[in-house]
């Protein structure tokens, strides 16, 4: 749930994948006055499949949006429809909201700004902070040996071709990618697990959420574990029951 009247556009991929560590995001909605949508974040929510909900402005300087997501939220609920709770925002008039939510039992997190105050940091359950560095991430495509988030878009490289290889048989096949987003999934995952490591499954769950269209052999793959078996920056182990994980490689975790 977004207070669009708060924040900018561009939070709102970075605002997706830190809800899709909870689950499926199965509510999206946006909230603000006409200007707003109309305006700054057409595009985004639309192209997010995001839900626009408008609140027209009753009086000169009062702002109706965000009563219209409290209550909104406090429906959804005591409906059950949700008990994770992603409020994207920065306005501490929020603060009262999750401790209402929490207090019914449902788990609140929030994505703000870097000016995000204590009262909303401290009322929610775990705080995501959002800055302009975090667009270079959005683009899917930088090389994972490009840990650094620099302000050009970063690229991505193919992944050299093990020699001895028959160069017949691979033309006309797409260049292995390794692209970024997928090292920083396996570091949010790995950091809310107990021993640093993500499965195979639900890795690819998260992948799918964050990404519907997301697909190895988009990036010159024949499966998950052959793409991330490319990886410099991350490790993959086989366990005695014949599952496969993955986590971060020593060098890339210090």
């Amino acid at each position: 749930m977004v207070d669009c009247d708060n924040v900018s556009p561009e939070i709102l991929p970075y605002a997706l994948r830190m809800a899709a560590q909870f689950g499926r995001v199965v509510l999206r909605r946006g909230y603000g006055n006409h200007s707003t949508l109309a305006n700054r974040w057409q595009e985004a929510l639309v192209r997010l499949a995001f839900t626009p909900h408008l609140q027209y402005q009753y009086a000169s300087g009062k702002n109706t949006a965000d009563i219209a997501l409290a209550l909104d939220a406090l429906e959804i609920m005591f409906d059950q429809r949700a008990d994770v709770f992603c409020l994207v925002t920065s306005d501490s008039d929020f603060a009262y909201l999750c401790r209402k939510l929490r207090e019914r039992g449902a788990r609140v997190c929030i994505v703000g700004e870097g000016k995000t105050p204590e009262a909303l940091r401290n009322a929610s359950d775990q705080f995501f902070e959002w800055s302009l560095a975090e667009m270079d991430t959005e683009a899917g495509d930088s090389d994972e040996k490009a840990p650094v988030r620099k302000e050009t878009p970063a690229r991505t490289e193919p992944v050299k071709a093990e020699p001895g290889k028959d160069a017949a048989r691979d033309a006309g096949k797409p260049a292995k990618r390794r692209p970024r987003f997928v090292v920083e999934a396996v570091s949010l995952l790995a950091s809310e697990s107990s021993d640093g490591k993500v499965g195979l499954g639900p890795l690819g769950q998260y992948l799918k959420r964050t990404d519907p269209a997301f697909t190895p052999k988009g990036y010159g793959h024949s499966g998950l574990l052959d793409m991330l078996k490319t990886y410099d920056l991350l490790e993959v182990r086989q366990d005695s029951g014949g599952g496969w994980f993955v986590y971060l490689a020593e060098s890339s975790a210090s």
